[in-house]
Parts: C-alpha cells; sequence; structure tokens
C-alpha cells in the first residue's frame, strides 16, 4: 500500500529534495510552501502523514499541528531548526509526534517516518476498549468518555493513558512511557513525561487522576 505524505515546506530546495527522497521509497507526496495552504490540504484531505517546517509564510508549523489536532489524529512531524528543549516541548505540546531538526540526514527522517507509522498501524490494529473508574477508552475511535461526556486529549495525553491503563498496577519507568509514547529514538528529555502527567491529570477526572500515582525517582503507575 502507498502511503501518502503532506510536506509543508516553503524552502524549495529542501522540498524538492525531500520529494524525490520519499518518492524513492514509495511514497506518494504533495508539496505545500505555504502554512495556510497546507493547513487547507491537511484538513481537507486525508493523509497518512504531515511532514511539517515549523517557520512558515502565513501560518507557522505549531499552529498548524493545533489546527490539525482539533478534528484529525493525522501523524504529524515537524521539521525544525531550533534545537532547544522548549522549542521541542512546544511542538510535541502543539500536538506533533516527533520532530527533526535542520540540518538533517534523510536517513534519519526516513526512519522516523517509518517509525511513526508503525505506532500508528500499532494503535490501529488494536480493538479493545478499556475502563477504569467509569472512564472507558474506545481505541477504535480514539474516544475517551467519562459519565458520557468525551473528554478531549492530544495524542501524547491520550497515548500515555492508554499506557498506564493497559499496565494498571505495573510501575512505569520516565524512560519505558518515553520509549513507548514518544519513540525508541527520541531525544526528548524525561522531564517532559511529568509535564504530560500533569497535563493528563487536569484533564481527568478526579477519581481518575487521583490513582495515577507518582513513584519517586522511578515514574508512574495507576491502581486503584
Amino acid at each position: 500500500m502507498t502511503r501518502h505524505i503532506l510536506l509543508i515546506e516553503d524552502e524549495v530546495n529542501i522540498a524538492n529534495f525531500v520529494e524525490l527522497e520519499l518518492k524513492h521509497e514509495n511514497f506518494q507526496v504533495t508539496i505545500a510552501h505555504d502554512g495556510r495552504v497546507g493547513a487547507d490540504l491537511a484538513l481537507e484531505n486525508n493523509y497518512d502523514l504531515l511532514l511539517v517546517d515549523v517557520m512558515l509564510p502565513s501560518l507557522n508549523g505549531l499552529e498548524i499541528c493545533r489546527r490539525v489536532r482539533k478534528q484529525k489524529n493525522t501523524p504529524i512531524i515537524l521539521i525544525t531548526a531550533r534545537d532547544a528543549i522548549i522549542d521541542r516541548v512546544s511542538g510535541l505540546e502543539a500536538g506533533a509526534d516527533d520532530y527533526v531538526v535542520k540540518p538533517f540526514a534523510i536517513e534519519e527522517l526516513l526512519a522516523r517516518i517509518r517509525a511513526v507509522l508503525r505506532r500508528v498501524e500499532v494503535t490501529t490494529e488494536s480493538n479493545s476498549n478499556l475502563s477504569v473508574k467509569g472512564l472507558t477508552v474506545n481505541q477504535n475511535a480514539h474516544q475517551v468518555v467519562y459519565d458520557g461526556v468525551e473528554i478531549e486529549l492530544t495524542k501524547r495525553e491520550y497515548d500515555m493513558l492508554v499506557f498506564l491503563m493497559e499496565n494498571a498496577y505495573n510501575v512505569l519507568t520516565r524512560d519505558a512511557i518515553l520509549e513507548k509514547v514518544w519513540g525508541y529514538d527520541t531525544e526528548v528529555e524525561t522531564n517532559v513525561v511529568d509535564v504530560y502527567i500533569r497535563h493528563l491529570r487536569k484533564k481527568l477526572p478526579l477519581e481518575v487522576s487521583s490513582i495515577i500515582e507518582t513513584v519517586r525517582g522511578v515514574g508512574y503507575v495507576m491502581r486503584e
């Protein structure tokens, strides 16, 4: 099956180079050089993955992530020229699944694309529902419901919640959570896990958030 990637990149030389390499790997590629045009394409069409530069005319990559995440769960990899922790965290919090820093090796980009697509496939193949303390997760619909009301989570928050529920009563280290939710080859610091746990707890009802326990110096565990 041919995967269709939307590449939103205003630097024409980079866009053409990445397009050539992706097509060589049998991907179908659509290119947008403008942020607003790219966002419209991402929302109007179905793509298997979005490659989005952060610095774009009309609309930046972070805002594109936010707009897409309000409507779709399409995997997003950000392309950024900035490697500061705050920039990476901002991208992930906006809804990106991963990021690559310019200048990048095309082999790294291809590896990250394949890793993200593999994680999506694993999630799609799972058809089980998870339930704890009245909170239900329908993995087919990618939906979290409590007392009949849907709870909106970012993709990272959702993946973290599912991982905790699937491993209830098992202590999960921060490294294990990073590997599962962000990917084994991530360069994100482990303190990002703490940030996302705080976000997740705030969005969950007290009955559920209270059973996500912090294991000091190790990680987190969900247990009643």
